[in-house]
């Protein structure tokens, strides 16, 4: 079946440029959403809308006795101005498909296609996931709390662009066990103390120098409370305070992230965060408020089922080009792995880097683009994965 792909590359191609047009962002969606249906529907493939945002579940043999097989595909795209010169560059204003959801989602529909197409050689029930607010880390749990894993024995996804590095050429397909992404988690602390003119800041509390205190004290929750063997990063990213450069300000707004391969140090990071920038306001008179807005967890992939794609992988892309061994994880996250603490997981990367296309650039940035050209790896290796798990 999976060899079937390869025909369907053009579609493939039309599919994510309608997609790249049209870039939404967060949980509501409605033009892709729309699209996606009008797809599903084109197929005769039955699909269950989501009561709560505009992601949705195509089901292939409903009702069918066996395992249930579910892949799944991000929707939502970014709010980046897009600086590509394509034909079908986005048509939104300040919003682009800036990490490859738009040929997630074309991928997906394709192995939806020749996955309908064979049904009847399929002894179970296959899930297609279609997802919204990835960025925003709270989509996948949207889906769960819908019902998209009900009775599923096993999920898989793929990313596409140059999440593993760049230096990796197009059409390479990495899937290997254990730690893949990083936990990702908000924290916000906004420093108290008590305003006053710059020139007598004994009458005040500068919640400005509680911050900087704060700053680099929490740089040691990394280099002397967290194991040198446990990767861990806690970045300050965002800090506002004052409106002139005389007078001490009453609040410091301080934001960052933190990133995680296990969920100890995950959940230490989020204690000693509190803890750190509570007693250092209150050492200078001040206080603050701490809040830590969850993301995702890490990444973890099953090492069966990571081995199961690395060998559907395999005799799709050939030995050669399939890594199915990394020295580190990376610290970018996803809410996949939401579905990966519930039932067995593997999470792929699709490698779609070629300088001479101009596909090099990093996800997130107004230049991403994908090579086209391996967007039927990603269905062919869905669609292998299937016949694999069902031993068609």
């Amino acid at each position: 079946m999976w060899n079937t792909c390869k025909t369907i590359q053009s579609e493939l191609v039309a599919m994510r440029r309608d997609l790249h047009r049209i870039p939404e962002f967060g949980g509501d969606l409605p033009k892709t959403k729309a699209y996606v249906i009008e797809k599903l529907e084109e197929m005769g493939i039955p699909y269950k809308e989501n009561p709560t945002d505009s992601g949705l579940v195509a089901i292939i043999n409903e009702g069918v006795s066996g395992k249930t097989l579910a892949f799944r595909a991000d929707m939502d795209a970014l709010k980046i101005q897009e600086e590509n010169d394509l034909e079908f560059k986005s048509e939104h204003e300040g919003l682009m498909h800036a990490c490859g959801h738009d040929a997630h989602m074309a991928m997906l529909l394709g192995a939806a296609k020749v996955l309908n197409e064979n049904k009847e050689k399929i002894p179970g029930t296959v899930k297609l996931i279609f997802q919204t607010d990835e960025e925003n880390s709270r989509g996948a749990e949207r889906s769960i709390a819908a019902g998209c894993l009900d009775g599923v024995d096993a999920i898989f996804g793929t990313h596409i662009g140059t999440l593993r590095g760049k230096e990796i050429p197009a059409g390479t397909v990495i899937s290997h066990p254990g730690s893949c992404m990083a936990s990702f988690d908000k924290f916000v602390l906004k420093v108290k103390g008590y305003g006053c003119h710059g020139s007598t800041p004994e009458k005040g509390i500068d919640p400005i120098n509680i911050a900087a205190h704060i700053v680099v004290n929490l740089q040691a929750v990394i280099a002397r409370e967290i194991s040198a063997v446990k990767p861990a990063v806690l970045t300050i990213g965002h800090i506002e305070a004052g409106d002139t450069y005389n007078i001490i300000p009453s609040e410091v707004l301080i934001e960052g992230t933190t990133r995680a391969f296990e969920e100890e140090v995950r959940q230490l990071m989020a204690k000693r965060i509190g803890e750190i920038a509570e007693a250092t306001a209150k050492t200078f008179g001040g206080e603050v408020e701490y809040e830590m807005i969850w993301g995702a967890p890490p990444v973890i992939n099953n090492a069966a089922m990571a081995a199961l794609a690395a060998e559907c992988a395999r005799e799709v892309v050939g030995e050669e080009n399939v890594i199915d061994h990394v020295d580190a994880p990376i610290t970018v996250g996803e809410d996949f792995s939401c579905y990966a603490n519930l039932v067995p997981a593997a999470f792929l990367f699709l490698s779609s880097s070629n300088p001479k296309k101009n596909t090099d650039a990093p996800h997130h940035n107004c230049k991403f683009d994908v090579d086209e050209d391996v967007l039927w790896i990603g269905p062919a290796v869905f669609v292998k994965i299937a016949e694999k798990f069902f031993n068609i």
